[in-house]
């Protein structure tokens, strides 16, 4: 079995950055980059137009923007396998990572899975319909589109997290209406408070959205009141899914902390694990912030944190 000074699992800002910079550290990354898991190039490659990445000004495409990433990693040596890692053996040194079809090992390693939005299954919002045509689950990575401008938003949920993307969208939308299947919110009590003196914010108890509609873009979408039954058909220009994400990590099968919502724990300050010798990087460890330049970010501290940490084991 070959064993390999680094192994990344998982591309996207995180596992490319990560893969850069190991490449030109001379550490000769192997990178799963995923295939039947997901689209190789993490959320990114399932969004339009990415206007706040810097260096862009002018925007680029989601998938554009993973290709140079890929492209930029590959170019300094990055051995890349489009396969899914199905699992990894920590408990022996070295590790064992298992692909679809390969099996390493792998002196390092650093988790660069990401995570994945949690939707509903809502007439019109699935792929091939109007998902990323009005239908997201990122208020700061696309609120700001031309598309939502001066128009009724709707965001799904009724947590912190929902609020705030609501609260962050009156910023673009003429009105945003949260949209939460109780009577009362399950956000924390000053985050209620925020979302309900809110004079752009507007909460639709005990509803859901049963379907959405539109021509190239959301235009209308149809609420239902649960206690009522009653179904009404209201504009809208975008609906936001707010209610949560699932860290990929289903192939490390509890052998890393994580925390109560599955996210891997790591250090303060560092990517490192439970776990010498396994470091994370990206969404899969920010339940927090969740965007590009932010988990490329991590994924240079997890590649410096590898190196250093193989230096220090006086693997060369």
């Amino acid at each position: 079995m070959e064993t390999k000074k680094l192994v990344i699992v998982g591309s996207g800002p995180a596992g490319y950055t990560a893969a850069i910079y190991a490449a030109r550290a001379n550490l000769e990354p192997l990178l799963y980059e995923g295939f039947m898991s997901g689209p190789s190039g993490g959320q990114l490659m399932t969004t339009t137009e990415v206007e706040n990445y810097p260096g862009f000004p002018e925007g680029i495409l989601g998938p554009e923007l993973m290709t140079h990433f890929r492209t930029q990693s590959a170019r300094f040596g990055t051995q890349i396998l489009t396969e899914d890692v199905e699992s990894v053996d920590l408990s022996q040194r070295p590790f064992v990572v298992k692909g679809s079809t390969t099996t390493v090992q792998a002196e390092a390693l650093i988790i660069a899975t990401g995570a994945t939005a949690k939707r509903l299954e809502i007439e019109g919002t699935g792929d091939g319909e109007f998902w990323q045509r009005g239908v997201t689950s990122c208020a700061v990575c696309d609120g700001a589109a031309p598309i939502f401008k001066n128009r009724p938003l709707f965001v799904i949920g009724g947590g912190d997290s929902a609020v705030e993307e609501a609260i962050f969208l009156t910023k673009y939308g003429s009105r945003v209406y949260l949209v939460h299947r109780r009577d009362q919110l399950r956000a924390s009590k000053i985050m209620a408070e925020r979302a309900l003196n809110h004079p752009k914010i507007e909460i639709l108890w005990n509803s859901a959205i049963e379907k959405v509609m539109g021509d190239q873009v959301v235009r209308n979408i149809l609420v239902k009141n649960l206690q009522t039954q009653e179904v009404q058909e209201r504009e809208a220009a975008g609906v936001f899914f707010a209610i949560g994400h699932q860290p990929n990590t289903q192939f490390i099968n509890g052998q890393l902390e994580t925390n109560e919502a599955g996210y891997i724990v790591v250090r303060p300050g560092t990517s490192y694990t439970s776990i010498e010798g396994v470091f994370a990087a990206g969404d899969v460890q920010d339940p927090t912030y969740r965007q590009a330049v932010t988990a490329a970010g991590s994924g240079c501290m997890a590649a410096l944190d590898a190196e250093r940490w193989l230096s220090h084991m006086g693997i060369e």
